[in-house]
């Protein structure tokens, strides 16, 4: 197996290095790419004539960015509306912008609600509304970086070949560990499994082309490996999450952690916060009671590796454990006041995890076993040098 850099000492060296929201240089494509890019945008943005299409903004948002899907939507003979709220951090839909929403047949969203809101999951359910949520293109340069001209069909297998590394059939344990003493535990039954594979995500379904689909863009860090609501579990229902998580890092911190930070779940909720140093004292204040709400691991193999701002890393193998607490974290409302996230959520991030799906290895020391399936190097050598497109990880 190829080592790849993870230290703490690789992320500190690292250019594209951000935790904390700020201005970073990503690597910048050429023209080639950059028109790939501009490719891959048009056909995530599935728009079609006759759509009429809803964009929910905020006020940091890139105003080019709402330009380009107006843009698109006129250029293929669909209405367009924007409403801007007063920030991305929304966990329900306010009321005044439901009218405008009942009226959509496509919606463009940067709100943390569009996920979890279950009027939103209802639009798509009931009217068949094709959403794109855009935590990941807030600034229209992003479509000059590679992540952004990355194919969108390579992506969508590199998921599939994910998903195929999961059991067949019956209960199991993702189990996650690492060199810092992580052992952390997710039951998963036969039901949950096959209500996560019925979902468009992990069928690879990266283009909102699909009537009640819910994709990401720029297409990055894939569907979660856990997500209550994606394997049908119910708000309070406990299935067993179990275990300590040793992280290296945060999003909200600027630095990978100096001293071992461990949380501890017990009966699907934060039991304990382990360490000496202040990051976990500021985790203990904020996180006990805390649940689970997704096990995210990065995809795309053109994501910067150690850009975690602001909801994880999007590089193949990369993890994220998001938590959502109980209360807002008094020290994110100072440190990031206008993150993109709800100050109750908290993503937890190690880049050298193992990760095994009964007793199936997915992650192995932070390599995401995906990349080395045949039908994944067999469509890359379609798109170029599969070893430089899957492999050669911008850091």
């Amino acid at each position: 197996m190829t080592a790849f850099q993870n230290r703490v000492e690789d992320i500190m060296a690292s250019s594209t290095r951000r935790g904390l929201p700020r201005k970073i240089q990503h690597p910048v494509a050429d023209t080639a790419s950059y028109m790939r890019g501009v490719d891959n945008f048009c056909r995530v943005m599935a728009i079609r004539p006759g759509d009429h299409v809803v964009m929910l903004t905020d006020p940091l948002l890139d105003p080019r960015v709402v330009q380009a899907v107006q843009g698109l939507a006129r250029g293929r003979g669909a209405t367009f509306i924007s409403y801007m709220g007063d920030s991305t951090r929304y966990v329900t839909v306010p009321e005044e912008a439901k009218p405008l929403l009942e009226r959509a047949t496509f919606v463009v969203s940067t709100w943390f609600a569009s996920v979890l809101d279950p009027y939103c999951i209802g639009l798509r359910r009931n009217k068949g509304q094709r959403w794109v949520k855009i935590t990941f293109f807030r600034d229209l340069d992003l479509l000059h970086t590679p992540q952004a001209g990355f194919p969108v069909e390579l992506l969508g297998e590199i998921i599939r070949a994910t998903g195929r590394m999961f059991p067949e059939a019956g209960d199991f344990t993702l189990r996650i560990t690492d060199p810092r003493g992580t052992d952390f535990r997710v039951p998963f039954s036969e039901a949950m499994l096959k209500k996560m594979r019925a979902h468009n995500r992990w069928r690879g379904q990266n283009v909102a082309d699909q009537d009640g689909c819910y994709v990401h863009y720029l297409p990055t860090h894939g569907p979660n490996l856990f997500e209550p609501n994606m394997v049908g579990l119910q708000p309070d229902e406990k299935i067993g999450v179990t275990g300590t998580i040793w992280p290296q890092w945060a999003v909200g911190f600027d630095e990978p952690f100096k001293e071992p930070l461990g949380v501890e779940f017990r009966d699907d909720v934060v039991h304990a916060v382990h360490g000496d140093g202040w990051e976990a004292d500021v985790m203990r204040d904020y996180l006990i009671g805390g649940t689970l709400e997704e096990v995210g691991c990065g995809h795309n193999p053109k994501a910067p590796r150690f850009d975690i701002y602001p909801a994880g890393p999007n590089s193949p193998g990369a993890l994220h454990f998001g938590i959502n607490a109980l209360k807002p974290s008094e020290y994110l409302r100072r440190v990031m006041p206008n993150w993109e996230e709800p100050h109750i959520h908290m993503d937890l991030v190690t880049f050298d995890a193992t990760v095994m799906a009964g007793n199936r290895t997915m992650v192995e020391d932070g390599y995401l076993l995906s990349l080395r399936d045949p039908a994944v190097r067999a469509l890359a050598e379609t798109y170029g040098d599969p070893v430089e497109l899957l492999e050669a990880y911008p850091v």
